[in-house]
C-alpha cells in the first residue's frame, strides 16, 4: 500500500487521469496561443509600423495624446476594415477640425461603408456609435487610451479567470518530479507576473514608460505557464527513470 505521505507522480496516474490531464493541458495551451494572437492583432499598428512594439503597448493604455480615439482606432485595431485612401481622408478631416460640413460630404459615406455595420446602437456590441455627427464627435476627441472603467473590468476578469487557470494547471504540475525550489518558483512566478502585469496597466495609463513592465510581466507569465504545461505533458507520458519520490 502506498504511504499517504508520499506524493503521487504524474507517471503514476491512471490512463484515464493521464488522458484527462493531457486533454486539459492541450486545450489550455491552445487557448493561450489564441489569446496571444488576439493580443497581437489588437495591439499591432498603433505606431503605424508592422508588428507590436513598446509604443503600441503604451498607446493602448496611455493613448495617443497627439491624436484622437478615432484616428488611433483606424490606424490600429480597426485598420483592416478601412482602405488606406479612406483612412487618409478621415485623418485629414480630423486634423482639419472635424467640421460638420466636411463630415457630411466626405466622412459620413466612408463610415457608412466601412464602420456602421457594427458601430450602431442596434448591433448590441459594446462599441462606439458612428452613425451620426454628434456620435462621431465623441471619438474625435484626444485619445487617452483605455478608460479607468475598462481597466477595472479587464482586471477583475483576468484576476478571476487567469487565477483559476493557473491554479488548475498548477495542481497538475505539482505532481511533476524536479528540485523543490524549481517547482515552487514555476508555480509562484505566473501569479506574481499576472499581478505585476495588471498593476502595470494602471501605471502605464499614467506614464507610458511602464509599458516595459507590461511586456516583461506578460512574457514571464507566458513562459512559466508554457513550461508547466510542457513539463507536465512530458512526465505524464515519459516518466523520469530512477527518480526518488518526493514528500508532500
Amino acid at each position: 500500500m502506498k504511504s499517504s505521505a508520499t506524493l503521487r507522480r504524474l507517471c503514476d496516474c491512471t490512463p484515464a487521469e493521464k488522458t484527462l490531464y493531457t486533454s486539459y493541458l492541450l486545450v489550455v495551451g491552445l487557448g493561450y496561443l489564441m489569446a496571444m494572437v488576439y493580443l497581437y492583432t489588437s495591439h499591432a499598428g498603433h505606431d503605424q509600423r508592422p508588428g507590436v512594439s513598446l509604443e503600441d503597448v503604451a498607446a493602448n493604455y496611455y493613448g495617443n495624446r497627439s491624436g484622437t480615439r478615432l484616428e488611433a482606432a483606424i490606424r490600429g485595431p480597426m485598420a483592416g476594415y478601412i482602405s488606406a485612401e479612406d483612412r487618409t481622408e478621415v485623418v485629414a478631416w480630423l486634423k482639419s477640425g472635424a467640421s460638420r460640413a466636411d463630415y457630411q460630404v466626405s466622412v459620413e459615406p466612408i463610415l457608412e461603408r466601412s464602420c456602421t455595420g457594427c458601430h450602431n446602437p442596434r448591433s448590441g456590441l459594446q462599441v462606439p456609435d458612428l452613425t451620426s455627427y454628434a456620435a462621431v464627435q465623441q471619438v474625435a476627441e484626444v485619445d487617452l487610451g483605455e478608460s479607468l472603467h475598462t481597466l477595472m473590468k479587464l482586471s477583475h476578469i483576468h484576476l478571476f479567470g487567469i487565477g483559476l487557470l493557473l491554479f488548475t494547471v498548477g495542481m497538475i504540475f505539482r505532481l511533476a518530479e524536479m528540485r523543490g525550489w524549481i517547482k515552487v518558483s514555476l508555480i509562484a512566478l505566473p501569479f506574481a507576473a499576472m499581478l505585476a502585469d495588471i498593476l502595470a496597466w494602471f501605471l502605464t495609463k499614467q506614464d507610458p514608460v511602464y509599458a516595459t513592465v507590461v511586456v516583461i510581466a506578460g512574457g514571464l507569465l507566458g513562459l512559466s505557464l508554457t513550461l508547466q504545461i510542457l513539463l507536465s505533458l512530458w512526465q505524464l507520458w515519459v516518466p523520469p527513470r530512477g527518480a526518488p519520490r518526493e514528500a508532500e
